[in-house]
């Protein structure tokens, strides 16, 4: 019953909204509806259903009619975002220029928004598919000689599903190969947690080749359903899973903590007691969200890496998600001792946008 609430108050917002932007148009144009049901306002009230039913649909069905579907929809929300904020923007300006300029084109007003949102909304549709190599120098108390100039790659946020499959893992992998690099750490949200073939769009990973291997805790995403069948993929890829647990690497401590753990203060606080860390060596955290920092600063953790917020994925939800984590949103930050990296993911979830933000592998040297 919550769940039909819940849905029912989603599909209730987006058919206001999108009767908003279909007001906003027709009134703003200045052009007289045509006699009868105008055939637009049929298109936008179908396209106002299409993001709720396939989300059902992708939590059920793992097929090509509903991959199809489902990439639409999440493209259509991610433009009708832009058509929404552009639809503010244009009574805004309306109403100035009624009172400075009352000659001034409403019509005029409103192409210029509508143009600069589906110019928005193609650039990040492009934006979010060129996946960016950054490069991060860190440096770590008592590193081992061994590890110094040696390279660790972080993969977030790759939301394999019905938007990006295996042919998006596998062009990662390949991008990783390229990079060569000596650790490869996978932190979580590796599927989207729609309904598929997890064990499929697991198998290039198999191809991940590095000197010290790859290794990968979950994400929110996959804790949606029960995480096992998710492992198991990961596992019979050859990625090593860490289950809330430590290991050393030459003398470099990697702990990794799955996402429903590090949610909770206790559970992740005992986790990295337990874990026997040793103060003289260097220790790497890899949990999906960068909350409960002050545990792992407790802890002596030397570098936290993380994924998760997406940086908004696009503006102007980039705001929003800055005023939730703070300077924690994205990148190299420090609260005392502990470093953290926040990355921006490789790639999306929902609306395949990407604006003000980019996709990315990330590279740490070790100095």
């Amino acid at each position: 019953m919550r769940i039909f609430k819940f849905a029912l108050f989603v599909q209730v917002l987006l058919f206001g909204t999108h009767w908003f932007v279909y007001e906003t148009w027709t009134i703003l144009r200045r052009v007289p509806d045509p006699p009868g049901l105008p055939w637009l306002a049929v298109v936008v009230a179908i396209l106002s259903v299409t993001f709720l039913s396939a989300s059902l649909l992708a939590w059920r069905y793992s097929n090509l009619p509903v991959r199809i579907y489902y990439t639409f929809a999440s493209i259509w929300l991610g433009f009708f975002s832009y058509f929404f904020f552009a639809s503010c923007l244009a009574w805004i300006v309306y109403g100035v220029t009624r009172l400075l300029a009352p000659d001034w084109s409403s019509r005029l007003t409103l192409y210029a928004c509508f143009g600069a949102a589906l110019a928005a909304g193609f650039y990040g549709l492009i934006n979010s598919a060129l996946v960016r190599v950054r490069r991060v120098p860190v440096k770590l108390p008592n590193l081992p000689e061994s590890w110094r100039g040696r390279i660790a790659a972080l993969v977030t946020d790759m939301h394999l599903g019905h938007v990006r499959g295996v042919r998006f893992a596998t062009r990662l992998v390949s991008k990783l190969s390229r990079l060569r690099p000596d650790l490869v750490l996978i932190g979580g949200d590796l599927y989207d947690g729609t309904a598929v073939d997890a064990r499929r769009l697991a198998e290039p990973l198999r191809k991940i080749k590095a000197p010290f291997g790859a290794y990968f805790i979950t994400g929110n995403h996959e804790e949606f359903h029960h995480r096992a069948e998710y492992l198991a993929a990961v596992e019979n890829a050859g990625v090593h899973v860490l289950n809330n647990e430590k290991v050393v690497l030459n003398g470099l401590q990697l702990i990794g903590v799955h996402d429903r753990e590090s949610g909770h203060p206790e559970r992740f606080r005992a986790i990295l007691q337990n874990a026997g860390l040793d103060p003289n060596s260097p220790s790497i955290l890899l949990t999906h969200e960068p909350n409960l920092l002050g545990i792992a600063a407790d802890e002596k953790i030397d570098l936290q890496l993380s994924g998760h917020t997406h940086g908004g994925q696009f503006f102007p939800f980039t705001w929003f998600t800055s005023r939730i984590y703070g300077p924690f949103v994205y990148g190299l930050n420090r609260l005392g001792n502990l470093l953290v990296y926040t990355s921006y993911g490789a790639g999306t979830w929902g609306p395949p946008l990407r604006v003000g933000t980019s996709p990315e592998i990330v590279l740490f040297r070790f100095e």
